[in-house]
């Protein structure tokens, strides 16, 4: 097990931007840059034994600094929406930035995804990981607090990407914290109809037309949502033009880790699972119709990748009824994601 540093290029402002590549003994690897925390490719092999990166993203630090979906990003300070871009907190109102319509999304015009973020590597016997810290300060984007974050990604012997968030506040603040990486377990060829998914959830949260929660909880029994059963993601995709965007509700919830969701490629042989501590997890299948030129001259177009971002739920600020995103000064808010790496023949 190793982790290989790089030079990944200069800020603007002359800051160093590095690159982390985390390897573990069974073939698999995981880059890492501080700018944004963005996870640059998760490396894993296929049924024949060959590698392959599976997930979307850039090859020089020019092209993340440009506008982009999030590829591989830290999302915070709140993940997802918050409608009307405010929220109140003991009766005083806080006004957020307005960057998707009327409504607050991926915290903002400066998010954590566009944050440098003091890396710190770690190793042992059993893993590799990279701790990443930022301290986001009272005001910022809006949010009341100081805010001390820490992420750290962790690469085991298990094909394991774990990935560990913590943070504490000095005034009461909402937090919801999650990765944004774009998966194509075809090594990023082509589109994402055949990959098979499984997601343990019941209900997802009903949207108005602005894709902010109504507060009611949708059962998907036997429509497009539904994916109790394992189906493919292109099979009822078209019903919902243009493709996946909505939160699914975690089965069973209880703020233990625990799976929520198992996919697979049956081109490649590569499958996936997803555990999280978290209640909710957005499915989103890469919607819009620009095309993005990517790694090695790849070209992202519509449909050409899925995320799982696991999280709470989409305006939990301004819904009493949804598991509450609130962190008060003396608590720790911790949340646990895990992307369990596999071949199946």
């Amino acid at each position: 097990m190793d982790i290989n540093v790089i030079d990944f290029g200069t800020l603007p402002d002359g800051q160093k931007i590095s690159s982390f590549e985390l390897k573990n003994d069974f073939g698999a690897s995981v880059s890492i840059i501080n700018y944004g925390g963005i996870v640059r490719s998760i490396c894993t092999l296929d049924k024949h034994g060959n590698s392959g990166d599976i997930v979307l993203g850039f090859d020089n630090l020019a092209n993340y600094l440009a506008p982009h979906p999030y590829f591989g990003a830290i999302i915070g300070r709140y993940a997802n929406r918050i409608g009307k871009a405010s929220f109140s907190i003991d009766g005083k109102v806080y006004r957020l930035a307005a960057n998707k319509g009327p409504n607050h999304l991926h915290g903002g015009l400066k998010g954590f995804d566009k944050k440098v973020w003091l890396a710190v590597k770690n190793f042992s016997t059993e893993f590799v990981s990279l701790k990443l810290g930022l301290e986001s300060e009272d005001g910022d984007e809006g949010y009341p607090g100081n805010l001390l974050v820490e992420t750290e990604y962790i690469l085991n012997n298990q094909n394991e990407l774990v990935i560990n968030y913590s943070a504490q506040t000095d005034k009461s603040t909402h937090i919801n914290l999650t990765n944004h990486s774009y998966f194509n377990l075809n090594a990023c060829q082509g589109k994402i109809y055949d990959h098979v998914l499984q997601i343990n959830a019941e209900t997802i949260t009903k949207v108005d037309d602005t894709q902010i929660p109504t507060g009611e909880l949708m059962p998907v029994s036997g429509g497009p949502f539904d994916f109790l059963t394992p189906k493919p993601i292109g099979k009822d995709i078209e019903s919902i033009s243009p493709g996946y965007d909505h939160n699914f509700v975690v089965k069973g919830y209880d703020g233990h880790v625990r799976n929520i969701a198992k996919i697979s490629d049956p081109l490649s042989g590569r499958t996936m699972e997803v555990d999280t501590s978290e209640p909710g997890v957005q499915l989103y299948t890469t919607n819009s119709r620009d095309e993005i030129k990517g790694k090695e001259g790849k070209i992202y177009g519509m449909h050409s990748a899925f995320c799982l971002e696991t999280q709470h739920f989409p305006d939990s600020p301004n819904k009493n009824s949804f598991p509450p995103t609130i962190l008060h000064p003396g608590e720790v808010y911790r949340s646990t994601t895990i992307y369990r790496f596999g071949i199946r023949q």
